[in-house]
């Protein structure tokens, strides 16, 4: 049945028409830059838990993606979530969300974020988890690979540092084509929890938590600063045992330089949409140096037990 539309013209238009008018009026025309309406960013998100939807929605809402997919193995909760995320659309860009667990449905994906993997047991130890981790990662590594040969993994299944190494050799991707969350929320607890001590806005504290996401990770107490001002010229001591105010009890809050092993680790890094790009070289003291070294040597033990 024809339709009309009312302007300065009238137009007599069929239903495949009428498709095509609102694509090219409402959809191209409706406000968005020339940089925004030629967005074509593909990401994928592997895995719908807690941390999986909370990727999803955090890029629907920044405007990431023009297309988003989900895919987990339990069907049911896969669809509820995908709804729960369509049905918030009329009050966001325009994007286009799937989800299945037909990997055909991630093809071509510019961006893929693994949040997929085991939890850890009561008293189950790392490597035990690692292992049963790599077999889950070993069917979805593939199938990425397949559908998506040119893409960036994200990887923030647990324990990352070791899984991103195992996403690295299985994938057989370039180095720069994987990365890890790493310790990205360490460094975000330790910055907060700076601004609570010091009664300043969050913004404001700058600082990193580096090395491995866990007991080993180095806070790099000597490049902290507000606004600036570093830290360690009003406190020389800072962060050391002999800190008489005790700012390392921060550190334990939150959970390239000399390190030889293969292994991947959190470093401040310049990332662009091949990937990473650059390390970025801090200047660290002796004693950072060395934690940063033994950390990687924490992980490397655990890598090299791994049967890949």
């Amino acid at each position: 049945m024809p339709h009309k539309i009312e302007g300065q013209e009238t137009m007599e238009l069929d239903d495949n028409s009428v498709l095509n008018f609102i694509k090219k009026s409402v959809i191209q025309d409706g406000g968005q830059s020339d940089s925004e309406t030629q967005l074509h960013s593909k990401v994928t998100v592997i895995g719908v838990g807690q941390v999986g939807m909370a990727c999803a929605f955090s890029m629907l809402v920044q405007h990431v993606a023009r297309e988003l997919v989900l895919i987990d193995v339990v069907e049911d909760k896969l669809k509820g979530e995908c709804m729960d995320l369509q049905h918030g659309l009329p009050f966001i860009k325009n994007c286009t969300i799937k989800a299945g667990t037909d990997y055909a449905l991630t093809a071509n994906s510019d961006i893929v974020v693994i949040t997929a993997g085991a939890r850890q047991r009561d008293g189950e130890s790392r490597l035990a988890l690692v292992e049963r981790n790599v077999e889950i990662f070993r069917g979805v590594v593939a199938k990425i690979v397949k559908y998506s040969p040119n893409c960036t993994i994200l990887v923030v299944s647990n324990p990352v540092d070791v899984m991103t190494f195992v996403t690295w050799k299985l994938s057989g991707f370039p180095k720069e084509r994987i990365i890890g969350s790493g310790t990205n929320l360490d460094s975000a607890r330790f910055k907060f929890l700076l601004s609570e001590r010091l009664n300043v806005a969050p913004i404001s504290c700058h600082g990193w938590i580096i090395g491995e996401h866990g007991d080993s990770s180095v806070a790099v107490w000597s490049g902290a600063n507000i606004a600036g001002v570093k830290l360690c010229s009003i406190n020389p001591k800072i962060g050391t045992k002999d800190d008489p105010e005790d700012w390392a009890s921060i550190h334990k809050q939150v959970g390239i330089h000399g390190v030889q092993q293969e292994v991947f680790l959190s470093l401040p890094a310049v990332i662009g949409r091949n990937g990473v790009t650059d390390i970025i070289r801090q200047t660290l003291t002796d004693e950072e140096r060395q934690r940063l070294q033994k950390s990687a040597e924490n992980i490397y033990q655990v890598q090299k037990q791994l049967k890949l």
